[in-house]
């Protein structure tokens, strides 16, 4: 594994693929760091599916509400429609390029509609600059997101098995 600099601003991930390592990017996008760093010692981001990959574009996943799998809500038709139960976030647009291995935000046609969900970029994604708010970007482990069964909807799709804070791994 990789030296982690910063543990309190690194994500460690484990798919159903393998283990992903993202440094966070609190300088870029406080708010949203916070809110990730919130679900993730909350627990709420375990058993999350990956609910829309696109081919060259990006893999989607987050949905805490209908994407968790053994969760209350839990409905795979529904998976990618839902957020947490926390408000939605203001947005924290910033000049840090969607480049492969970048962790954004999703988010509806409003703005201020970042919730739990985000994806991460197989490839540069330029057309997404400065209209999603960027909060972290994959060190390790993207041939482990390059792996992640495509669809929209995914068939049987990949999950998060664990997401932690590396402070608390």
């Amino acid at each position: 594994m990789a030296e982690i600099k910063d543990p309190e601003n690194t994500i460690i991930m484990e798919t159903t693929k393998g283990k992903v390592v993202i440094a966070l990017k609190p300088d870029v996008a406080p708010g949203h760091v916070a809110r990730i760093k919130e679900l993730t010692r909350e627990g709420a981001y375990d058993g999350v599916v990956f609910h829309r990959v696109i081919e060259d574009f990006m893999a989607q996943t987050g949905d805490v509400q209908y994407g968790k799998q053994g969760g209350p809500s839990f409905n795979p038709g529904r998976a990618g429609m839902g957020g947490s139960d926390k408000p939605d976030l203001k947005a924290e647009f910033s000049a840090t390029p969607h480049v492969r291995g970048t962790c954004s935000m999703a988010r509806s046609q409003n703005p201020n509609s970042a919730n739990s969900q985000f994806f991460i970029c197989f490839t540069d994604a330029p057309w997404l600059n400065k209209q999603y708010s960027v909060w972290g970007q994959v060190v390790e482990g993207m041939e482990i997101i390059d792996q992640i069964k495509r669809g929209e909807p995914v068939r049987d799709p990949d999950s998060i098995v664990s997401m932690k804070v590396a402070a608390d791994a």
